[in-house]
């Protein structure tokens, strides 16, 4: 081989050598650019994330959950049921009612203020109506701490159960349990029976036998080395969504129920039902965007008579006293429509007008 003819394949083989190793970069560069893009990808997922936290925050994100929907019935339904037994069984259609249609407050209010508790122990309609729906509301393994024995629970065992997500059962598990507070040793904080089969430990201190609501999470180690929190009733709702029961409320007349409210601001959009309101139906019912809902029910004579037996509305017509006044059940075949049955005809009758206006 001449100097020339090496020199030429010194020179192809330098360049294939060339040839491959920018091929080698491309190839790099490529899979480099891969690569970036997740990350990319991933920080336009904490910057959503980020966002929508910080809409939450500043209540841009008004979703369902975020409103609540209370409802008001008289007490005086209880003076029509003609044995304790019935008086029972009512009061559990109402609990089923409230808790299928994830009601967030029941108040029950007196429409007859003279008749209250007697001094024989005898409860009028309205303290009841209480008694029941809170013992329903409670978990099952909680009744027996928190309520003693009492002659109106009586026929409560033949009721059937709410089976709200809260209501757990001893096998299940759940990232939130309701429990109750028990007396001990609060060096480490206060142990808390949860219904399962031992008592878990909560890092606050607080005195014995009030109901709490604890943080379990997905670790279920429930010996003491795993330390639990209480939260508010509140945060399964908010966090997951859960629909976790109804608070029961006592009013002793109808303008307690809207003046003692619960809410700081009030409830800003009430309805009252009866045969005499206006007759809009479902479909086209517009109701403006609200955070407190309240819905009333009136007892044996309707939201008119309690309207004139309440000092405090002396002079009042419906229209001063509630926002809207409905007739959810136009056409009735009935003379009269039951208040547990309008309970249920009125609630699914507004499902849709409220997710509107959510």
């Amino acid at each position: 081989m001449n100097p020339g003819d090496a020199e030429a394949a010194a020179s192809e083989k330098a360049r294939c050598k060339k040839e491959k190793k920018r091929k080698r970069n491309d190839a790099t560069q490529q899979h480099d650019c891969g690569a970036s893009e997740a990350p990319v990808a991933d920080e336009k997922i904490v910057y959503e994330k980020k966002k929508k936290k910080k809409q939450k925050k500043n209540g841009e994100d008004v979703a369902n959950r975020k409103m609540t929907v209370s409802i008001a019935v008289a007490g005086s339904i209880i003076d029509n049921a003609q044995s304790l037994e019935l008086a029972t069984l009512l009061a559990g259609q109402i609990a089923r009612a409230a808790t299928v249609f994830r009601i967030d407050e029941v108040v029950i209010f007196d429409s007859n203020p003279t008749v209250e508790n007697n001094g024989d122990g005898e409860e009028s309609g309205a303290r009841f109506l209480v008694r029941i729906l809170e013992y329903l509301e409670t978990p099952q393994y909680l009744r027996r701490r928190l309520f003693p024995m009492h002659k109106n629970l009586k026929f409560v065992g033949l009721l059937p159960p709410l089976d709200a997500p809260h209501h757990v059962r001893k096998h299940e598990w759940s990232e939130f349990r309701e429990g109750v507070t028990l007396d001990g040793d609060h060096s480490m904080g206060t142990f808390v029976d949860i219904g399962l089969s031992k008592n878990v430990l909560a890092e606050q201190i607080l005195e014995p036998g009030k109901r709490v609501t604890v943080a379990m999470g997905t670790n279920r180690d429930i010996t003491t080395a795993c330390i639990r929190k209480v939260v508010p009733p509140s945060a399964p709702r908010d966090k997951m969504e859960l629909y976790w029961g109804y608070k029961v409320r006592y009013a002793s007349n109808l303008s307690g129920v809207f003046s003692d409210s619960p809410y700081k601001e009030g409830y800003d959009y009430i309805i009252g039902t009866s045969e005499h309101g206006k007759i809009i139906s479902s479909s086209e019912l517009i109701l403006p965007s609200f955070r407190h809902l309240l819905i009333a029910f009136g007892g044996l004579a309707g939201l008119e008579e309690c309207i004139e037996e309440d000092r405090n509305l002396k002079g009042k017509g419906v229209n001063d006293v509630f926002n809207t006044y409905l007739n959810t059940c136009p056409s009735q075949g009935s003379r009269t429509i039951r208040t547990e049955e309008a309970l249920l005809i009125s609630l699914q009758y507004f499902q849709d007008p409220i997710r509107r206006a959510g």
